[in-house]
């Protein structure tokens, strides 16, 4: 009887504080729901949802989530971009400025920050993935492929002392693909650790994607990489290349997160 009068207050207390808990038959508590409700405003109610998120390497830190985007939001952002696509830049090692260059042959555009409620809120949806402030996130840029077009292997991280003054290093890439690709496109890592792990069938991958763990670009996924070690030491496992496209044409949205507040200079 004591231990019966001590478990019914306790029952009354947990459908209190946990609603999103109950006990089946079992005695096995499970969740109703694993998805987080945003704050500020997603405007399609696409919440965050960790089921869809695998792990795919540790070395570098990767993971895929599935469905991160809707088909909507895909639409949006390039619909928001296709006009204004300019020659995509990389960063000269030495001076740090924006530079064309043979290594990266796409064309990109830089969206604002809270452009729209759309971009709100994937940057919501970002920040809960990653755990880190979306203050500390540049201006998504969106990027498109077509025939050839390619960004050979480089890491997301800085050589040159000029672009780590604004909020220090890249910590974390998040790749958003925003169409499907017939053939080529993929996200390639040639350093990481699990690189002959896994199988690739040749009517399936592109040659460039052999050269290590490869992800196939799938219209709404989205890929998380750090760039840095948890003790914030470069990760030279985060190598990656952007395969080029053989056929079709592929969109990708990419976000780049620092160690700092990126929003405001120090």
């Amino acid at each position: 009887m004591g231990f019966q009068a001590l478990l019914i207050p306790y029952f009354l207390f947990s459908l209190m504080f946990f609603p999103n808990f109950f006990i089946q038959s079992s005695g096995l508590r499970k969740i109703r729901k694993s998805v987080i409700r945003l704050p500020n405003g997603d405007s399609y109610g696409h919440p965050f949802d960790p089921t869809r998120v695998t792990q795919i390497s540790w070395h570098p830190r990767a993971f895929l989530y599935r469905n991160f985007l809707t088909d909507a939001e895909c639409d949006h952002l390039i619909q928001l971009a296709k006009d204004k696509l300019e020659l995509s830049m990389v960063a000269d090692n030495e001076s740090g400025k924006s530079v064309a260059s043979e290594v990266r042959t796409s064309l990109g555009m830089f969206l604002w920050k809270n452009q729209d409620k759309v971009i709100a809120g994937i940057e919501s949806r970002i920040s809960a993935w990653t755990f880190l402030p979306v203050e500390n996130g540049e201006a998504m840029q969106v990027l498109h492929y077509e025939n050839g077009q390619k960004y050979e292997p480089h890491w997301d991280y800085f050589h040159d002392k000029a672009n780590q003054v604004r909020g220090g290093h890249r910590v974390a890439t998040i790749l958003m693909y925003l169409s499907n690709v017939r053939k080529g496109g993929e996200t390639v890592f040639p350093n990481s650790e699990i690189k002959d792990s896994q199988p690739k069938a040749i009517k399936d991958w592109s040659e460039c994607a052999k050269k290590g763990y490869a992800v196939k670009p799938e219209k709404g996924d989205a890929l998380l990489f750090f760039s840095l070690h948890p003790n914030t030491t470069l990760d030279e496992f985060s190598l990656h290349e952007s395969c080029p496209v053989i056929e079709g044409e592929k969109w990708s949205a990419t976000k780049w997160i620092h160690v700092r507040n990126f929003d405001k200079p120090q």
